[in-house]
Parts: C-alpha cells; sequence; structure tokens
C-alpha cells in the first residue's frame, strides 16, 4: 500500500513532483500560498487543503519545496497553522527547500523536540529532473530516518546522498549552488571580453565547448546563451539568495570566500538590472551589454 504524502510548496519545482507522485498512484495532499497555482494538482486528483496543518494530518511522509527561510518558517512554525504541529505519530518531514544553515538547524532542534524524524534533503536539479524523476538528493539528518524514505526519495530521483548529521545536505546544496553560480557568472565575464575583443561570439562559445575547461553544466548553460533563452529553470534571484545564505555562515565561521563575495555582487547587480527572474545565465547580460 502506498504511503500518504504531503507537498508543501506547488511552485516551479513542488508541482512537478506532485504531479509525479500522483501519476504513480500515491494519494497526494497540497498546500500551497496561492490557490490559483495549484488548479492542475486539484485536478489531477490531489487534495488540497488550505493550511499546512490541515494538509499533513494524514500524511506518512510531508515533503517541502519552499522559496526561502521566510516561506519555510511560515509554512512549518505558525503557531495555528503550521504543519509541525499537525503531523501524525510516525511521520517524517522532508525539508527540500534551498534554506540558510540557521533555518536548518532551527527546524532541526524544533522538530526533535516534538519528537518527529526531520531530514533536510535539498535537491540538485531544475525543471526536467523534476518532472523525469532525475532529481539528485543531498540528505542530512540520522540514517535510520532516511532509511525510512529511500525509497520514497529514489522515486523522485536519479541519485541520494548521504552527506551527514542534520544540516549536512543544506551545506553541501549551498556549496554546490555557489559553484555552479561562480561558473556560468565567470563564463560571462570572459565571452563578453572576447566580444568586445573582436571575437564572433558563438564560435568561441562553441571552441569552450570542445575543450576540457567546461563542466557538463556549464556546456548546458552554453546551449542556453547561443540561443539567448533566459527561460528562468533557476532565476537570478534565487541565485543571490543562496549566495547570501552562503556568505551569512561563512562570516559566522569565519570561513574565508572572496570569490563567492566577489560572485554575489555580479547577481545583486543583475537583479537591479532587472535580470531577476531571469535564468541564472541572464547574468552574462552584465557583459554582453555594449
Amino acid at each position: 500500500m502506498k504511503k500518504n504524502i504531503t507537498v508543501l510548496g506547488v511552485g516551479a519545482m513542488g508541482c512537478r513532483v506532485a504531479t509525479r507522485l500522483l501519476e504513480a498512484g500515491y494519494s497526494v495532499s497540497i498546500y500551497n500560498r496561492s490557490r490559483n497555482r495549484a488548479s492542475a494538482l486539484i485536478n489531477a486528483g490531489a487534495t488540497y487543503c488550505e493550511t499546512p496543518i490541515q494538509a499533513v494530518a494524514r500524511a506518512d511522509i510531508v515533503i517541502s519545496m519552499l522559496t526561502d527561510d521566510l516561506a519555510a518558517r511560515a509554512v512549518w512554525l505558525d503557531k495555528k497553522t503550521g504543519a509541525m504541529q499537525g503531523m501524525k505519530p510516525g511521520a517524517i518531514a522532508i525539508e527540500s527547500s534551498t534554506l540558510s544553515i540557521e533555518c536548518i538547524t532551527e527546524l532541526s532542534v524544533l522538530f526533535a523536540q516534538q519528537g518527529i524524524s526531520f531530514l533536510d534533503a535539498p535537491v540538485v536539479g531544475s525543471r526536467p529532473q523534476a518532472e523525469s524523476g532525475a532529481l539528485i538528493f543531498l540528505v542530512g539528518g540520522s540514517q535510520a530516518t532516511l532509511a525510512g524514505v529511500e525509497s520514497f526519495l529514489s522515486f523522485l530521483s536519479s541519485a541520494v546522498y548521504y552527506m551527514g548529521e542534520s544540516g549536512a545536505g543544506a551545506i553541501m546544496k549551498l556549496a554546490v549552488n555557489a559553484f555552479f553560480g561562480i561558473q556560468v557568472a565567470a563564463f560571462g565575464e570572459v565571452t563578453g571580453w572576447l566580444k568586445k575583443s573582436g571575437m564572433d561570439q558563438q564560435q568561441s562559445i562553441e571552441l569552450f565547448n570542445k575543450l576540457p575547461v567546461m563542466s557538463p553544466a556549464l556546456q548546458g548553460i552554453s546551449k542556453l546563451l547561443a540561443s539567448e533563452n533566459h527561460q528562468p529553470f533557476f532565476p537570478v534571484d534565487l541565485v543571490e539568495k543562496d549566495f547570501a545564505y552562503m556568505l551569512k555562515q561563512a562570516a559566522q565561521i569565519k570561513a574565508q570566500t572572496p570569490c563567492v563575495g566577489a560572485t554575489h555582487k555580479s547577481y545583486q547587480q543583475a537583479i537591479e538590472k532587472g535580470y531577476g527572474g531571469d535564468n541564472i545565465s541572464g547574468v552574462v547580460r552584465l557583459w554582453g551589454e555594449d
């Protein structure tokens, strides 16, 4: 018998995860702050609930895919409607949003105080991977808790990596996003310089893709740049948010992150220019302008 699942947050990622679960025959309850974004899922058989606490009442597994710390705290911790206080005994909470280490630590402590099993399990991947079940989960928390949901996570993913105790998944996710963001910004600077130096930009990008300096992720970005496609799979404003989360924690532990800091400023500039809703590739527009 399939477990009852609740998905908190059915935006770009959550709606695709919920759709995949519905298609596989899971009983799925959903909550989203904007009901109109849940219409397609309701038509597909999901049960929409007006509050998080109602949404989790029957759930064996609750997975959250929210925008930021503010949304996560509101959905989990609100004194009247928060999901945490509505979970049944034995249910497992999975936080798959990209949040700050501070927020994940807070959630972990509060869930433990309530006797609720909790995993931080942010994902690597975007909308296409969510649709096809090819996400990658980076998991922090109890290995015993992970064992209880590993088959569920595997259905949604191509890989599940256990990173360590609570918070380890969140730490690794911020590192992954920062590393990706640095690559994209650096590529934008270099190709912008090549263009202004009189080089053919398309030819330059094609050459880069033949060289070992290009990561697979950057090759994907280069294809988007070649067609000037900035459809927001991973929007600039969320990239900037993740850089800010990493830098805040880096300052607290006195870690030196000069490249992260410099690149963060580029994403802030991109938002100021009006590119916040663009895909991460939109940052490249900073250096392509005349």
